[in-house]
């Protein structure tokens, strides 16, 4: 691409801030002066010099031009590094602030957040109620009952014949007539095994089956005239005083969930009102389509407004927690790794990679790579990152911190 006279004179505007300067393991990034000035100042010989645009030019007159048509800059060898000297890019600490380069530091502290998911009302499986025939008999007589109606405890479901409760009835009748204690007893405990409501001994066979709860009908078997063997279900009722909220929580936030944990509901119906309860569960398996794990919470319902199907935003409390944190802006994300810009306090830096977790506050938790002290590049970190790429300095990697 070929570059006319102002993108040239822009782009030595740009470059003319600074003059890299080699050194063992890194760069110098000095305040700009002349090739031959550096030379003076120093009393070091160059070992070539380049354009920091095109890097991979190397030429020996220092009013050399590059092919970008820059004037070239002088590279030294380190004179105060060694053999074991650690890698990394120099700044003149002079020029960290015309550079805009600022330091913060890993310290540990409380990553502040909440977790905000959707979820739908649902019965509570636990408060449920099967109403089963005891015997064989037959449906005499219901109540005018539906699926979907909400009856109060008590409730009348219909009236059975068990004729098998008739006979042993009329036999406590003629028993009883003995007076023998010991006859009569007897003829009491054979009603309750063929599961006489309470041992009754009144009656000729005939009860009136009721709802032990309140709650919603959610199936109802029982027709008149109908037949019944013994242990079929008449109906199942669902109580309402209290209601499932499953939240649909993601599977990288797992971790932000625990059993007795506060939470609180807010649905479309309800404007501007709060429904609170307690995460009763944490079910054991994810949604393999939207990987997302089912959070259970039990709210209160003693007016019965929270019907199942309704759906609701749940805020699950305070997810805060202790964790080691940087600046959010410190974290460079190149696709691949995440990588921050390490300080070693004299004007020598590198790259080092890291493990991230979550983000919250303008901070993020490193998980691994940094030790609690260590300081960063929180402004400024492209410029040194891409000095570090330009001359292969290796990252500093995950298993080398100072954890």
């Amino acid at each position: 691409m070929t570059l006319n006279s102002l993108q040239r004179s822009k782009l030595a505007a740009a470059f003319a801030a600074v003059t890299l300067v080699a050194g063992a393991g890194g760069y110098y990034l000095a305040g700009s002066r002349g090739a031959a000035s550096a030379t003076a100042d120093t009393g070091r010989k160059p070992l070539y010099y380049y354009d920091p645009m095109v890097p991979g030019e190397h030429y020996d007159n220092p009013d050399s031009l590059s092919s970008m048509g820059m004037k070239t800059v002088p590279k030294y060898a380190d004179d105060s590094g060694g053999p074991t000297a650690v890698p990394g890019v120099r700044i003149d600490p002079s020029s960290m602030q015309s550079l805009g380069i600022r330091l913060a530091t890993a310290t540990n502290g409380t990553l502040a957040g909440s977790l905000d998911v959707t979820g739908a009302i649902d019965f509570n499986q636990r408060d449920v109620a099967i109403i089963q025939a005891r015997a064989a008999g037959f449906v005499q007589r219901v109540y005018g009952r539906a699926p979907g109606d909400v009856i109060r405890a008590g409730a009348p479901i219909a009236d059975v014949l068990v004729p098998e409760w008739g006979g042993a009835q009329g036999e406590y009748a003629a028993v009883a007539k003995t007076g023998d204690p010991a006859l009569i007893a007897a003829a009491r405990q054979r009603l309750r095994l063929l599961g006489a409501p309470g041992g009754a001994t009144g009656g000729r066979g005939m009860t009136t089956i009721r709802t032990p709860i309140g709650g919603v009908i959610t199936t109802l078997d029982a027709r008149a005239g109908v037949t019944l063997a013994a242990g079929q279900t008449l109906a199942q009722i669902n109580g309402l005083g209290t209601v499932w909220l499953n939240a649909a929580v993601p599977e990288v936030r797992a971790a932000d969930v625990r059993v007795g944990q506060a939470a609180t509901a807010e649905l479309s119906g309800f404007p501007g009102e709060r429904f609170t309860g307690r995460v009763i569960a944490v079910l054991p398996t994810a949604q393999a389509d939207s990987r997302t794990l089912t959070v259970r919470i039990e709210l209160a319902n003693r007016d019965g407004r929270l019907r199942p199907g309704m759906f609701a935003t749940v805020h699950l409390g305070d997810t805060s927690r202790s964790a080691l944190l940087v600046p959010s802006e410190a974290v460079i994300r190149t696709g691949k790794r995440t990588l921050v810009m390490l300080a070693d306090g004299k004007g020598r830096f590198r790259p080092a990679e890291v493990r991230i977790g979550r983000d919250a506050g303008g901070q993020t938790e490193i998980l691994a790579g940094l030790a609690a002290g260590e300081k960063v590049v929180a402004s400024g970190q492209f410029l040194l990152d891409s000095e570090a790429s330009l001359t292969g300095i290796a990252a500093r990697p995950i298993s080398g911190n100072a954890k």
